[in-house]
This record gives structure tokens, C-alpha cells and sequence, in this order.
């Protein structure tokens, strides 16, 4: 049977309204309305032309209603910039990365999340701050609140074993602890990132067209959100400092910086020096300040030659992107099975550039025999196990 909620799903996903996609296909809006709200089902010949219209196989539309997620779930950046189109692309890539995820994890056991709730357990944040002190000898401040990011961020490295030393890879870390990453592909610099927790599991997606040092604080931002906001409204300006404040601060440790950053703070230096930490001029420059290492007019000086050279639509010396760790393994146990990228499509209903697109572009890569161009140094990952 015809399921409307798939159609409206996939129309979404391409950024299409009733009228755009009725003028396609060349059927009125009102019929669209029609099949959408159940009132009517189209035809072979309507489902042929909205299938091709709409990139997704006939089959997707006679399948089971798919995950629908809504703009309170997610933890959106920049929700006054992003259009209502751009905002249910995202959703959709979204709602579509569930039922990947969700055959994914049918067939392989992937880690569990290593997450603490420092949005409901201020007890929790103070312990692992007086944990940190007794066994590394090293002060650690105690946090005003639960929701404190420097602290926050200071506490969740301890526990995750990283101390003062830079992320080498931000994905492969996030995936080591449990967290689910995928791309999202969207061409919009309005649309930078989002998070949730689904099903009890913590989820971010990450859009692969912005620089890698943007994904990398994109990835700590949401990390922030996850750790700091999970039972609360995931919106709002404050809600937004906190986890721009706490991305800074677990990218760039207070110690670290101090001990690392340039003694003069020039754009050369910060240029040089940003690449320790694998992060932007920008956000190097805003940690020196938040740090009290340059003055306002040093901070300000440096945020107008940042914007001369143009330093702010593209980087310097950028790096390459990072890719996820856990989905290479997937398809490369895949691939070692016999499963091809097109029953992994028909299974799913979608089709390969779809799934792709959500992946880091891996899944077209490694399952036609090539491997991940990542060469970045990764955290030592839990076993994969495929299950038979």
C-alpha cells in the first residue's frame, strides 16, 4: 500500500513544496495534498513520475511509515538564518540516517554511549572534577553549575581519558564513545550541524561542505549540546554560547593554550600555531581572548585582518576532513561478506547516492573495493562485531 507519510518524507528531503514538486510532474497541487494526507493514492503511472521527480525508488513509497523528526528534537544552529526548506532537508537527511543507522546496528554491535548528564547530575560534574584532582595531582576547578561548559568540557575529557592532549580526529573519537555521526552534504552555509537523542541513543550530523576545522568545532558544538542540554529546550541564544563556550574549551584546554598559544598574537603566529589543536584562526583567536592572553584591541584587530584576507569563507592551510571510523569498518566487513552497494540500497529502499551522501561519501568508496582517504591517526576503537 501507498504510505503518504513517505512521500511527504521524501519531498522534504529534496527541498520541494507541494507546488513545486506538483508543477514537476505535472499533476495539480491538490492531488499532492491528496496522497499526502491519505485521502487518495496515485496511480502507477503518478508514483513512477514522483519517484523519478523525487530521486527515491517506487519501493520507498510502499514502505513502512520511516522515523519523522521535528525541529524540537534536533539542536539546531542559527535557527534565524535557516529557512523552513533548509531546515526539512536536514530533518529529512535525518529521518533517513535513522533507518540506516537502524540496519546498520541490526547486523553489527557498534559501542555503547559514553556520555555523562551534566544537564541533570551537577553531583555527577562535581565528582569527576575532585576524581580528576586525586588520581593526576592536577587543580581542577570546581563548577559554579552543572551546566558550567569550561568545567563541563574539563570533566568529560578527564573521564574520556584525553587530558591536555588535541583530538587528533573528532569523528573517530565521537564514534569511539558511542555516538552516532553522520553527514549530512547540504550545500547552505546556513545549515552548519544538529544533534539529538533518539531512542536513547546521541546523535549528531555534521554538514561536509564547511571547512574541516569548522566540522571539527561543529562536532565539539554539538557534543556540548548532548552532554549539557539533553532533557531541556535545545534552542536559544544562551543555549547556543554555552555549547559555542564548551566546543572552545574541549577543542583547546585551558592548560594547553597556555602553554602553547603564541606569546605575541599576531595573524602569522595564529595561523601557525592553530594547527596543534586542528582548529580555525578564528576560534583560536576567540580562545586566547576568552582566556584573558590578548586585550580587546588585540582581539578585535585580529577579527578584522581574519575578515581582509578572507580567512572566514576559507582557511588557511586547512586540513583534510575527517571521516567516520565505524562506517568504513561497516562496509569493509560488508564488502568482505559479499554485500554489494546496491542490496544495501534495495534493503533500505533508497538509493546508493542517498546513503552515500549520509556516510562521509565512504559507502560508494569502500564497496566498490577502495578505501578511506583518511589518514589522520584515529583513538583505538571498540571491536566490530557483524551480526550473522
Amino acid at each position: 500500500m501507498f504510505n503518504p507519510t513517505c512521500l511527504t518524507l521524501a519531498r522534504k528531503r529534496r527541498g520541494m513544496k507541494k507546488k513545486d514538486l506538483a508543477e514537476l510532474i505535472d499533476i495539480s497541487e491538490r492531488s499532492i495534498s491528496a496522497y499526502e494526507k491519505g485521502d487518495q493514492q496515485p496511480e502507477s503511472q503518478s508514483l513512477t513520475k514522483i519517484a523519478n521527480a523525487l530521486e527515491f525508488p517506487e519501493s520507498f513509497f510502499l514502505d513502512a511509515d520511516p522515523e519523522e523528526l521535528t525541529p524540537d528534537i534536533a539542536s539546531f544552529r542559527s535557527m534565524t538564518k535557516m529557512s523552513a526548506r533548509q531546515r526539512d532537508v536536514a530533518l529529512g537527511a535525518g529521518s533517513i540516517a535513522l533507518m540506516l543507522n537502524e540496519w546498520i546496528e541490526s547486523k553489527f554491535n557498534l559501542p555503547s554511549h559514553d556520555l555523562p548528564d551534566f544537564g541533570r547530575e551537577p553531583s555527577r560534574l562535581t565528582q569527576l572534577s575532585e576524581n580528576s584532582t586525586i588520581q593526576e595531582g592536577i587543580p581542577f576547578p570546581t563548577p559554579r553549575s552543572a551546566n558550567e561548559p569550561e568545567s563541563a568540557a574539563e570533566a568529560l575529557r578527564s573521564q574520556w581519558g584525553l587530558g591536555e592532549l588535541p583530538a587528533k580526529n573528532m569523528i573517530a573519537l565521537l564514534e569511539s564513545k558511542g555516538i552516532r555521526v553522520y553527514s549530512l552534504a547540504i550545500d547552505a552555509k546556513e545549515v552548519d550541524a544538529f544533534s539529538m537523542w533518539y531512542g536513547g541513543r546521541p546523535f549528531i550530523f555534521l554538514n561536509t561542505y564547511k571547512s574541516a576545522e569548522h566540522c571539527r568545532f561543529d562536532a565539539a558544538h554539538e557534543l556540548g549540546h548532548l552532554v549539557l542540554h539533553r532533557h531541556g529546550q535545545s534552542h536559544g541564544p544562551e543555549l547556543e554560547r554555552e555549547a559555542n563556550a564548551f566546543a572552545s574549551a574541549f577543542l583547546m584546554p585551558r592548560k594547553s593554550v597556555l602553554s602553547n598559544a603564541p606569546k605575541a598574537a599576531t595573524l602569522p603566529a595564529l595561523v601557525r600555531h592553530k594547527k596543534y589543536w586542528n582548529v580555525s584562526v578564528a576560534a583560536l583567536n576567540y580562545r586566547m581572548h576568552s582566556l584573558g592572553m590578548t586585550s580587546d584591541w588585540t582581539y578585535r584587530t585580529l577579527c578584522i585582518q581574519l575578515g581582509e584576507n578572507g580567512y572566514r569563507k576559507e582557511e588557511p592551510e586547512g586540513s583534510p576532513h575527517e571521516k567516520s571510523v565505524i562506517l568504513e569498518k561497516v562496509f569493509s566487513a560488508l564488502r568482505e561478506d559479499g554485500i554489494s552497494k546496491q542490496t544495501v540500497a534495495s534493503e533500505l529502499h533508497i538509493s546508493t547516492d542517498e546513503i552515500n551522501s549520509l556516510t562521509f561519501g565512504l559507502m560508494l568508496n569502500v564497496l566498490r573495493g577502495g578505501k578511506s582517504t583518511d589518514s589522520q591517526s584515529h583513538p583505538k576503537m571498540p571491536i566490530l562485531n557483524l551480526v550473522k
